[in-house]
């Protein structure tokens, strides 16, 4: 009984006959990688729609493989390290945006509690409940964010 590799992999390895048909999902992932091209500026606007139709008329694995053959779409676009510390550096920038809003809107309740505790005399502090239920989100904001970066970057 023949092996055979999950398409990602016989694609990486450009052993699929270039006649063998293909579906949407081999569609998609040359689309992608043309959208990758595009903002990383391989490809001019007229040239990235006009590859775009190509690739969404392809039919066989070969006509795929002629929509991107001239790029660098191993070697640059899907391994570029500054795009992964860009990602990384914009995971971290939502965290401290996440732990802005979260201390802003912390001073804000407890001033609203303030307010209220010297002009009605209401000592209750209930600003604790949503205070404590915004940093369990913001903690696990950053807990994913710094699992993510050692995980797929190996940094922490």
């Amino acid at each position: 009984m023949k092996m055979v590799a999950p398409p990602a992999q016989r694609r990486a390895r450009r052993d699929v006959d270039p006649t063998t048909r293909v579906g949407d999902p081999e569609r998609e992932r040359t689309t992608a990688r043309l959208g990758q091209a595009f903002s990383q500026g391989y490809v001019t606007m007229d040239d990235y729609e006009s590859r775009l139709g190509e690739a969404f008329a392809a039919q066989t694995a070969g006509e795929l493989d002629r929509v991107v053959a001239d790029l660098p779409i191993e070697r640059i676009i899907r391994r570029d390290p500054r795009r992964r510390a860009a990602r990384l550096a914009v995971a971290r920038r939502g965290v401290r945006i996440h732990l802005l809003g979260y201390a802003v809107l912390s001073v804000l309740m407890a001033g609203i509690w303030l307010a209220l505790a010297l002009t009605i005399g209401a000592w209750y502090f209930w600003p604790i409940w949503p205070i404590l239920g915004g940093g369990i989100g913001v903690v696990s904001h950053a807990v994913s964010v710094q699992q993510t970066a050692r995980k797929h970057y190996g940094r922490g």
